[in-house]
């Protein structure tokens, strides 16, 4: 009797649509999680495993499994592809470095100009984010014609003041900071507006009650908008440093990452050299280094950004 009633009570419709109620979240979820292990996980799986591989001169012969070798060979100087990588690496670190500590700052000062009522605050705002509308390679070459040598406008505007026109994207010691440069112009306006909106979402209550202490501009600014922006910067900082090791169109315009790989870029590097098959390997190690950065840098400030909200 009792083995009975417990499996009407298992078979029930309530206890069915329970088991529902709890698959659906599930359910919901499983599409995207199937495209993120088709197109995600399985080919980041599959760069790691062919990193450790060298490719045979042959597609019908079989690789050859040498274990880290290919890492060892790309930090070597005197191997043929170390060379250019570890310029290349460089490159993109000065090249990420740079613009996360000029953009954002920049933009910041940006946000905090133009989050206040002022005659016509919507044209000035379309001003500073237009950049970002542009397309990459229109904007690189919208550049590339200013940066000309000798007839661009930032040559020409030079002689004017009777200083000499420089070859800005020809120049080895010029053309990486010409790159950078643009890349500024390009992510400060786009990441304005995350700040122009953290800083709307600020409540104008605590600058009434700050002004009341007798807080002046500066101590407002410090103590109060950069913290409560934190997790603002923190979004801020991860797109900001990934956009830049994924630069890849304004170098096509601005000197194709030359000359001699003095502004090559790691990511356009890879676009480079994937079309030798001699280069699969590396290019996976190469890929998995990446990767491995990206994610070094974005878990290191998650850790720092929670920990001071912790600590605060």
């Amino acid at each position: 009797m009792t083995m009975v009633s417990n499996l009407k009570r298992v078979n029930s419709p309530r206890e069915g649509k329970t088991l529902f109620v709890r698959a659906l979240p599930y359910l919901m979820i499983a599409p995207t999680l199937i495209l993120v292990c088709l197109f995600t996980l399985y080919p980041a799986v599959g760069s790691v495993v062919s990193s450790l591989y060298d490719p045979a001169r042959n597609a019908r012969d079989p690789a050859a499994y040498v274990g880290l070798q290919n890492y060892a060979e790309l930090f070597d100087a005197s191997h043929f592809i170390g060379a250019t990588f570890m310029q290349v690496l460089g490159n993109t670190v000065f090249f990420a470095a740079t613009t996360v500590i000029f953009a954002v700052p920049l933009a910041l000062v940006f946000a905090l100009l133009l989050n206040r009522k002022i005659k016509r605050i919507g044209v000035y705002r379309f001003a500073l984010f237009y950049p970002a509308l542009l397309p990459l390679i229109g904007a690189a070459s919208i550049w590339a014609f200013l940066f000309a040598d000798p007839i661009g406008l930032v040559n020409t505007v030079l002689r004017s003041f009777g200083i000499a026109g420089r070859n800005w994207t020809g120049d080895p010691s010029l053309v990486l900071l010409t790159v950078t440069a643009v890349n500024i112009w390009k992510q400060a306006g786009f990441v304005m507006i995350f700040y122009l909106a953290g800083l709307q979402n600020i409540p104008r209550d605590l600058y009434e009650a700050a002004e009341l202490d007798g807080a002046n501009e500066r101590q407002k600014l410090f103590s109060l908008t950069i913290p409560l922006l934190r997790r603002t910067t923190l979004f801020v900082l991860i797109i900001t440093l990934t956009n830049a090791f994924q630069t890849v169109e304004h170098l096509q315009a601005l000197g194709q990452g030359g000359p001699g790989d003095s502004s090559n870029l790691l990511l356009y590097y890879i676009f480079q050299t994937i079309g030798e098959r001699r280069n699969w390997g590396y290019i996976n190690a190469m890929t998995v280094i990446l990767v491995l950065v990206l994610m070094t840098f974005t878990v290191s400030n998650f850790l720092f950004f929670e920990r001071r909200n912790h600590e605060d």
